[in-house]
């Protein structure tokens, strides 16, 4: 079965809103907080706008917000594998060989996962701290790794890296599509 593919993020309808927004950790993708995480409520004052995706409350990084139902889905929907991209701080040094089978995918409880791009990393730029800061080991390196998928399983990324032995430490979504965290920081938005 063949789906029509919705207008490209690149071309909106006139009216279309696209807010890109640096969503802090503890903060829900959602408008409302619950229990001990907060909503976007309390960053985002724009009515009529919908989040397209999800990004988990322990996660950091780009959420991308708009008015428009068919823009929401192109970006939501893994049938349109749209990339995403992420800066993940991992516990441990990961050699190439793990590198290597996070790229030809990884076998998951709900199956395997596409294809990714993996690449090691250093502490990504401008990187901002983090509250409550990432628990350290002295005993045991970090690295980081640039993780882009095209899927969107729920904590896939965490699960992709414990997958391959090197848990996840600290999850930054750098980009959706074209749209980066560029210039973004944390709690801000722009669109």
């Amino acid at each position: 079965m063949t789906h029509p593919a919705p207008p490209s993020p690149g071309t909106r309808p006139p009216g279309s809103r696209l807010i890109l927004f640096n969503k802090p950790y503890g903060v829900l993708s959602q408008f409302t907080p619950e229990g001990r995480w907060r909503g976007l409520k309390d960053f985002i004052d724009i009515p009529g706008v919908y989040v397209a995706g999800r990004l988990d409350a322990d996660s950091e990084g780009l959420l991308l917000l708009t008015n428009d139902g068919k823009l929401q889905a192109h970006i939501a929907d893994p049938r349109y594998k749209m990339e995403k991209t992420y800066w993940v701080q991992v516990e441990g040094e990961p050699p190439e060989a793990a590198l290597q089978t996070l790229r030809q995918g990884v076998q998951l409880n709900d199956g395997p996962t596409r294809p990714a791009r993996a690449e090691r990393m250093g502490p990504p730029p401008d990187l901002w701290d983090r509250e409550p800061p990432v628990r350290v080991r002295q005993a045991i390196p970090t690295a980081w790794i640039e993780l882009t998928i095209s899927e969107g399983r729920n904590r896939q990324v965490r699960r992709m890296t414990a997958a391959v032995g090197f848990p996840t430490l600290r999850l930054i979504r750098a980009a959706i599509g074209t749209h980066s965290l560029h210039g973004l920081a944390p709690g801000t938005s722009r669109g």
